[in-house]
């Protein structure tokens, strides 16, 4: 009688050649520049603020522990909370319109039509230049002596505009040169994702009798709809960083009707008070509200893509 057969033996994983470690390896040693970068100029800046946000610290002399002291200023700090509402509005306006207009554009520039290519260009020019120049520009414009817009309102026989001096005219004018720096970025990435866009759907549709308006609102627009989260959640992120245009244009007056967060940050930090611990208790307040705006932004998004209400 023949012996029964060896029972088959399952090779010895231990020993089967496997490329997870040099992959896993070759990956940190790729994202060890940037965690690196990550870590000095963001991690670490952040960490030292959270600590100076619990400190009485002026620019010379060791700080001086004051426990939540910076916080409850800051409840009862009538000019941040002002500036609170001044962030809160802008960003409320600047980033529907800068999706909307951002989407009509790309949805004209991408035909075709005479001179597409210019136009593109005079719109994205913006977004190359920096932003200290846009807001040099926007003070050109807007300056109630010799500003460009009040010369052609003029000539049209209108009286000059109190561009700078009318607190809610100051923010009108903040909002569109922050719009002329925005729109470009959006057009951008919205001409990017109607690449992706299906022609012979929109082709079938249009065949069907749809008219251009429900083509786009019917099916251009959910197929967008991706691109058009990315672009909200980055631009409120942008609009609770706003600095340097308001800081050029305006330095947040008159009065405080153009104060953000992030310029009364930088005044009480940097400003006559020099107030480290109390600009840094600005500075954090403003990253959880930031931190905030965008998980609740994510998980409005997810309920979205599950089709809850």
């Amino acid at each position: 009688m023949s012996a029964p057969p060896a029972p088959l033996r399952r090779p010895d994983r231990a020993r089967r050649p496997t490329r997870r470690q040099p992959d896993t390896r070759a990956a940190w040693a790729m994202l060890a520049p940037n965690a690196l970068l990550v870590a000095v100029f963001l991690l670490l800046p952040l960490g030292w603020a959270v600590v100076l946000s619990f400190q009485a610290k002026r620019p010379f002399g060791p700080g001086r522990f004051t426990g939540l002291d910076n916080l409850v200023r800051l409840v009862g700090d009538d000019v941040f909370w002002r500036a609170v509402l001044n962030t809160v509005v802008f960003t409320a306006v600047t980033v529907p319109l800068t999706v909307v207009l951002g989407l009509a554009l790309a949805l004209l520039l991408d035909k075709a039509m005479p001179g597409r290519t210019v136009a593109r260009t005079i719109v994205y020019l913006p977004v190359v230049v920096s932003t200290v120049v846009v807001a040099l520009v926007g003070l050109l414009l807007f300056d109630e002596s010799i500003g460009i817009v009040n010369g052609v309102l003029a000539d049209l026989g209108v009286g000059p505009v109190s561009w700078q001096s009318d607190g809610t005219l100051a923010m009108i004018s903040v909002m569109v040169i922050v719009l002329w720096t925005r729109v470009g970025f959006a057009l951008l990435v919205y001409l990017a994702a109607l690449q992706d866009v299906d022609p012979d759907m929109l082709d079938a549709a249009r065949v069907d009798g749809a008219t251009p308006w429900v083509v786009a609102r019917r099916m251009i627009v959910p197929t967008l709809r991706p691109t058009t989260f990315f672009l909200v959640v980055v631009n409120m992120i942008w609009s609770f960083q706003i600095f340097d245009i308001v800081y050029v244009m305006t330095n947040g007056g008159p009065g405080y009707s153009t104060t953000m967060l992030v310029t009364y940050a930088y005044d009480q930090g940097f400003g006559p008070a020099r107030n480290f611990g109390y600009g840094a208790t600005v500075g954090v307040v403003l990253f959880l509200l930031t931190l905030l705006v965008t998980l609740l932004q994510l998980a409005a998004n997810r309920r979205g893509d599950r089709g809850e209400v």
